[in-house]
């Protein structure tokens, strides 16, 4: 089940928690692209917890990529999506929020 998820709330919960909802977005929203995809080798949990690993975050950005390449109504590249993760990170979180919001909507 992919859930609506409300930008503004997002970017104030960011900053009250300073920073650790950012960690909770990423797995939920790593599970729900694995629930659409169906996919058996996303592996939510342990994206996450690489994520929190200095050269394990690249690793968790990749595959989070590869999955949610599969779904993006943009169609975008993995590859783009990789390096955006890596270079501007705020601007991964909004591409697949919208998307995630617009399948919630459809659902």
């Amino acid at each position: 089940m992919v859930k609506r998820r409300n930008m503004i709330a997002q970017i104030i919960l960011m900053i009250l928690t300073l920073g650790i909802y950012g960690i909770y977005w990423f797995y939920q929203t790593a599970k729900e692209l694995k629930f659409i995809t169906q996919d058996s080798e996303a592996a939510p949990v342990l994206w996450t917890v690489l994520f929190l690993v200095p050269f394990g975050a690249i690793y968790s950005l990749y595959r989070y990529s590869i999955v949610y390449e599969k779904v993006c109504t943009e169609k975008l590249n993995k590859w783009v999506l990789f390096m955006l993760g890596l270079v501007f990170y705020p601007a991964l979180w909004f591409l697949v929020q919208t998307d995630m919001n617009a399948i919630a909507d459809r659902k």
